[in-house]
């Protein structure tokens, strides 16, 4: 891989570690983006879903099993949109669950970038079982 795509990947995690901010869950703030030919064409965080709420935790300090991840997020935008991710790459600030890795999958992405790493890792094997090139990038916050 070439410097000046190594500078990219790193300047869309920060990216997506800014829209990160954008969510109210207070365990874990993930954000994700969806650049296709140079231009982002979405962006998510994870959150609930639209007309909820904007609490993600119940009184517990646990997550709400209706949460939606920040790369879910983005890929239903896109299929609201009318555009199409195939071939495109998926920056995303943590490290996809098995449940994203199948919708990343489904949505022709190519490659995965992000920059955490998560101890669950059925997700970041079966993209590269699916042969999509997957990358951790830590970034300095």
């Amino acid at each position: 891989m070439n410097k000046k795509q190594e500078d990219l990947d790193l300047r869309y995690l920060r990216m997506a570690s800014i829209w990160a901010e954008n969510s109210y869950c207070t365990r874990r703030k993930v954000g994700a983006l969806i650049v296709k030919d140079k231009m982002i064409i979405s962006d998510g965080y994870n959150g609930t879903p639209s007309g909820f709420e904007n609490v993600c935790e119940d009184e517990n300090n646990i997550t709400k099993p209706y949460v939606l991840h920040a790369e879910a997020n983005a890929i239903t935008k896109i299929a609201r949109s009318g555009n199409n991710s195939d071939g495109a790459t998926l920056y995303v600030t943590d490290a996809p669950c098995i449940e994203c890795a199948k919708l990343i999958i489904q949505a022709g992405i190519r490659r995965v970038i992000y920059s955490r790493a998560y101890r669950l890792t059925e997700g970041i094997e079966l993209l590269q079982r699916a042969n999509i090139e997957v990358k951790l990038v830590p970034i300095n916050d």
